[in-house]
């Protein structure tokens, strides 16, 4: 969870200055908004498609090809929303500025999705993990 943290901070960082340099209208907030949407529905999409499993006491996850194309496609639909929402509203290259925190949300959704689903998967009595178990992620 470190990872998405500092990707966080960063994303939020990088945002803050293009809005502050760009000031940002309406459309830029949509563009953000919907894009910041986008990126929690391809998380859930892609922890459905990680594979968990318990060994050795620990919880494991691999993707698979559907979860590479996921992260492909999210990605693309992240810099295409821009396109198609933000361009010619005074707000070009949203897409570009926000793409940091962008993964931090898609990530941190991802994960917590995933962590959710292997608590399912610890024996009863067992403590359920709580972010550091394992091969997750």
């Amino acid at each position: 969870m470190r990872l998405v943290v500092i990707l966080a901070v960063i994303g939020v960082v990088e945002t803050a200055d293009y809005l502050q340099k760009y000031r940002g209208g309406t459309a830029t907030y949509a563009a953000l908004g919907g894009s910041l949407v986008l990126a929690a529905f391809f998380g859930v999409l892609r922890a459905a498609t990680i594979r968990l499993w318990l060994q050795d006491g620990q919880v494991w996850s691999k993707g698979n090809w559907l979860t590479a194309l996921l992260w492909i496609v999210a990605l693309g639909l992240h810099l295409g929303y821009d396109a198609l929402v933000a361009h010619g509203h005074g707000s070009d290259d949203v897409g570009t500025a926000t793409v940091v925190l962008y993964l931090a949300v898609s990530l941190g959704v991802q994960r917590l999705v995933a962590q959710h689903r292997a608590s399912r998967l610890q024996p009863l009595g067992a403590a359920a993990p709580s972010g550091g178990f394992g091969r997750l992620g």
